[in-house]
């Protein structure tokens, strides 16, 4: 997604006041994590003392690796106005789905507002998901540093090294 669209997503779902959907949006952008592990984040992965940290550290499920990763401050407003409105505590999910308060969102679920929210905008769902929004921040990194490795320490990416001989 380019810069214009996310702010697009963000207003929009700002004047909708979608607090769920703003927190996931922009949390989903920061973390640079795959669906699966945004969906399944946790109030004290990101706002352990009650508030939301500047930075948070999750475990990747496909990779088993910690991700550690910093949150902006419209993200640490997002998720801070959400958990006020719901009243999460830590030990909770942060974004519950259909299946219970006790249980995270499914991947299917965040797909389907992904989904939503790019159409919202104009973006054709077809051509965007989850995993667009995981590599949003990425290349806007890439882009201004154009250093490729920190880009994929920074999406916690395996990296092929050739073996050398000698």
């Amino acid at each position: 997604m380019r810069p214009k669209h996310v702010w697009s997503t963000r207003t929009k779902l700002q004047i909708e006041g979608r607090a769920r959907d703003l927190a996931m949006f922009n949390l989903a952008i920061d973390s640079k994590l795959r669906g699966c592990d945004v969906d399944a984040i946790r109030v004290e992965d990101v706002a352990a003392g009650g508030y939301t940290a500047d930075r948070a550290t999750v475990r990747q499920k496909k990779t088993g690796r910690p991700v550690r990763f910093e949150l902006s401050e419209q993200t640490r407003q997002a998720v801070d106005d959400y958990l006020k409105a719901t009243g999460k505590r830590p030990g909770e999910f942060l974004f519950t789905g259909r299946r219970g308060p006790n249980r995270n969102m499914t991947t299917r679920q965040y797909a389907r507002l992904v989904s939503e929210w790019i159409g919202s905008v104009g973006l054709d769902p077809r051509l965007f998901g989850t995993h667009s929004l995981r590599r949003t921040k990425a290349i806007l990194i890439y882009r201004r540093t154009g250093n490729l490795r920190a880009v994929q320490l920074l999406l916690g990416t395996a990296t092929y090294c050739p073996r050398t001989t000698g």
